[in-house]
């Protein structure tokens, strides 16, 4: 778990000024799949962060849309510095990285004996929060009576620990984020309306990186400045073709995946000068903005949109959960079980894979 006593963002100014926001230490987040910086420079960017603005001093809950790595967390961050909040905790929790077991008493805390292994008393991040904000990531992983339970949070301004009958008023802004479309967990019963409507207060899309290309650059370079002083470089700048080529790359893996290729190209390429050679972008994906057919440019993709149409053309109950399910199933027998290549061949976190796997019944 994170708070701002641990990473504190802050706001500074690129070449173009532009503002980029990041963590203060980002070495110590090098193994995690979030982004570590973002920037308001593309348009879209600049009407986010004004938008973000005009709704952070209110006390409404702020439910935070967008693809792994596009830099929700950052996000959340800037809504609670410009927050009335802005002097209290922030504390970011991962709903997907807790067992069902355990998720409760992270958030509610529980009392001493209230379960085996409860030797100590101990309070949850809904009550670390209290005074400041809270921010919940992946909270579409949440199971259901979890998701009760933060809907009565909600409505109460209170947590009841787990193995306790004695409320705790508490005084928490919640803001959440996932990069599953809720709407239609709502409609595939995985997540409850009510507690929808409750976070979807004030939405904020957060766009993939291929959506705002004015961010690319300002972010590559903002990466190369990282990276080139921690390895001592006395010079290091990009080619022309090199920032040519970012500009056209459709960024599956948005900021992260930015980031871990600039840094990347500093440790290989000559002098700091980072050429199109020194790019090792995924070639799965070219070097251009894929156009909404994309889905026809390779043999195995056009066989897997005629096999979608014959299935939507004699449609069965629950298509989408089959279709899912179908695709997590082949991607983990072909990776022989291993959750870790799992998860890297489909783009997902371990923790996102493993709740299905389990939802689907391959584990217990």
């Amino acid at each position: 778990m994170d708070n701002d006593t641990q990473h504190t963002d802050y706001l500074i100014g690129t070449p173009h000024s532009a503002a980029l926001v990041a963590f203060p230490n980002p070495d110590a987040l090098a193994t995690s799949i979030r982004a570590t910086a973002i920037v308001f420079a593309d348009p879209a960017s600049v009407r986010l962060l004004d938008y973000i603005e005009r709704i952070a001093p209110s006390d409404a809950t702020v439910l935070i849309i967008g693809e792994t790595g596009t830099g929700k967390e950052l996000v959340a961050r800037q809504v609670h510095k410009y927050s009335q909040r802005h002097t209290g905790p922030f504390i970011a929790v991962n709903c997907g990285a807790f067992s069902e077991s355990l998720v409760e008493s992270e958030l509610f805390g529980h009392e001493r004996g209230a379960f085996t292994g409860a030797l100590n008393a101990r309070s949850g991040w809904f009550e670390a929060a209290n005074g400041g904000t809270l921010f919940l990531d992946e909270i579409g992983d949440l199971p259901m009576p979890t998701q009760v339970k933060i809907l009565r949070v909600l409505q109460e301004q209170e947590v009841v620990r787990i193995g306790s009958r004695t409320p705790i008023s508490i005084d928490v802004r919640l803001v959440a984020a996932t990069n599953v479309n809720l709407a239609e967990a709502v409609q595939a019963g995985r997540f409850r309306e009510d507690l929808y409507y409750r976070l979807n207060v004030a939405a904020l899309d957060l766009l993939p990186l291929r959506e705002r290309p004015g961010d690319i650059l300002p972010l590559a370079r903002h990466f190369l400045e990282r990276y080139g002083k921690r390895l001592h470089l006395s010079s290091y700048d990009l080619s022309k073709s090199s920032e040519d080529a970012l500009l056209r790359y459709p960024w599956p893996g948005n900021i992260r995946e930015l980031q871990n290729i600039i840094h990347h190209a500093l440790l290989i390429c000559k002098n700091g000068h980072i050429t199109l050679d020194d790019l090792h972008l995924n070639p799965n994906f070219g070097t251009s903005l894929r156009p909404n057919n994309a889905m026809s440019e390779t043999p195995s993709l056009r066989a897997l949109e005629n096999a979608l149409k014959t299935l939507y053309e004699q449609p069965m109950e629950n298509l989408y959960d089959t279709i899912e399910e179908t695709i997590i199933r082949t991607a983990y027998h072909f990776c022989e079980n291993n959750q870790v290549q799992t998860g890297r061949l489909l783009g997902i976190s371990r923790n996102i894979l493993r709740h299905r796997l389990k939802r689907f019944g391959y584990l217990l």
